[in-house]
C-alpha cells in the first residue's frame, strides 16, 4: 500500500457550541479524486477549510504527504502545506489580468521570463488561448474563470488540490463540460484531488472515491459504484439517486416481494428491499392472470432519452416508478409485467 497523500483522522470541529464535524476519517491515495457529497450545511466546506489550514480542528489530525499539518495543539501555515484551493466563485482578483492572477504567488513576479513561460504553459494546460493572458476576470465566462482559478492553484505544483463546489455557479451544459475537462486535466497531471459538492451526478461521474456526509459525519465511503449499488442506509441510498423500496421477507438470500423473488444480500426475516429505477423493466402483457410482478401504468413522464412510468401493482403495494428508454414505452392503462435486473439491497 502506498502512503496516502491525505490522511485525516478523527477530525472534529464546533462553532459556538454547535458540532459541525464529528470524528471524520478519510484517506486519499496518490493521483486519485475523492468527492465529498452532502446537502448544504452538512460540514463539507468546513472539512476543506480544516485541511487547507483556514481553521484549526478541535480534535483529530490532518496529515499531507506524510507530514502532520494540523492538530488541536499545532498547525502548519496554509501556504506551507502544498495545497491548491479553488473556491466556488473562483475568487480571482478583479484588478489583475489573467496572467497576473495565475502568476500570483510565484517567485520573481510577472516580469520574470521564467514566470511568463510558466503562465503560458498553464494556460495551455487548462485549454485557454495565450490571448487570454491580457484579459481581466470580468471579460471571461464562468467556465473560463474557473479554468483560470485552477491554473492559479496549479501554478505552485501542489501535492493536493481542494475544490469547493467549483462548478455550481455554471449553467447545466457548461457545468458538465467544464467538470469533465477539469477531471481529465487533474487526472492527467496525477494531482490528488478532494472535491466537495452537493451534486450527486458530479460526485459519481468524476470521483474514484465517494464520501457521503450527513450532519458532520460520513455515512459511507467507497467506490462510486459500490456506494450507489450497496448503500448502508436509506439516507445514503436516497441522497445518491432515486430509489424503489418495497416491503419484503428474506430467506436464504432471496427477497419475496410484490415483484417476485429477488436475489439480495441481507439477513433472513422481514425488511425493506431497495432497488434503483433503472433496474426495473416494464413490458406489456396480454395475460395478467398471474398477479405477481404485474401492474397497471397510471402515468408516463417523457424525459427525452428516458421515460418514467408510474405503475400501480396488483394488491395494496405503493406505486412503483420505473425508468427506462423512451422508445415505444407502454401507454397509460396498459397492463405490464415488471422484471428486475440484477440484485437488490435489504435495508434494516
Amino acid at each position: 500500500m502506498s502512503t496516502p497523500v491525505l490522511d485525516v483522522r478523527g477530525l472534529a470541529k464546533s462553532f459556538n457550541g454547535n458540532t459541525v464535524l464529528d470524528d471524520i476519517t478519510l484517506q486519499l491515495e496518490p493521483g486519485s479524486t475523492t468527492a465529498v457529497v452532502g446537502s448544504s450545511g452538512c460540514g463539507k466546506t468546513t472539512l476543506l477549510r480544516l485541511i487547507a489550514g483556514f481553521e484549526t480542528p478541535d480534535a483529530g489530525t490532518v496529515t499531507i504527504a506524510g507530514r502532520q499539518v494540523a492538530s488541536p495543539e499545532s498547525a502548519v501555515a496554509p501556504h506551507r502545506r502544498g495545497v491548491g484551493y479553488v473556491a466556488q466563485d473562483g475568487a480571482l482578483f478583479p484588478h489583475l489580468t489573467v496572467e497576473q492572477n495565475i502568476a500570483y504567488g510565484l517567485r520573481g513576479g510577472i516580469r520574470n521570463g521564467r514566470t511568463r513561460a510558466r503562465v503560458a504553459e498553464l494556460l495551455k494546460t487548462v485549454s485557454l488561448d495565450p490571448s487570454f493572458a491580457a484579459r481581466r476576470p470580468h471579460q471571461l465566462s464562468g467556465g473560463q474563470q474557473q479554468r483560470v482559478a485552477l491554473a492559479r492553484a496549479l501554478a505552485r505544483q501542489p501535492v493536493l488540490m481542494l475544490l469547493d463546489e467549483p462548478f455550481s455557479a455554471l449553467d447545466t451544459g457548461l457545468r458538465a463540460s467544464t467538470r469533465k475537462a477539469v477531471a481529465q486535466l487533474l487526472s492527467g497531471a496525477g494531482v490528488t484531488t478532494l472535491l466537495v459538492t452537493h451534486d450527486q451526478e458530479e460526485a459519481l461521474s468524476i470521483a474514484d472515491q465517494v464520501a457521503v456526509m450527513r450532519d458532520g459525519r460520513f455515512t459511507q465511503v467507497g467506490a462510486p459504484q459500490h456506494v450507489y449499488r450497496q448503500p448502508r442506509d436509506r439516507f445514503t441510498a436516497e441522497f445518491l439517486g432515486d430509489c424503489v423500496t418495497l416491503p419484503c421477507v428474506v430467506s436464504s438470500g432471496v427477497a419475496e416481494c410484490a415483484l417476485g423473488h429477488i436475489p439480495v444480500r441481507g439477513d433472513d426475516g422481514p425488511g425493506t428491499l431497495l432497488l434503483r429505477p433503472e433496474q426495473l423493466v416494464a413490458t406489456v402483457v396480454s395475460d395478467s392472470g398471474q398477479l405477481e410482478g404485474v401492474g397497471t401504468v397510471s402515468a408516463v413522464e417523457f424525459l427525452g432519452h428516458d421515460v418514467l412510468l408510474t405503475i400501480e401493482p396488483a394488491g395494496e403495494t405503493e406505486p412503483i416508478v420505473v425508468r427506462q428508454h423512451s422508445l415505444n414505452p407502454p401507454p397509460i392503462h396498459a397492463k405490464v409485467r415488471i422484471e428486475v435486473v440484477g440484485s437488490g439491497v435489504v435495508l434494516p
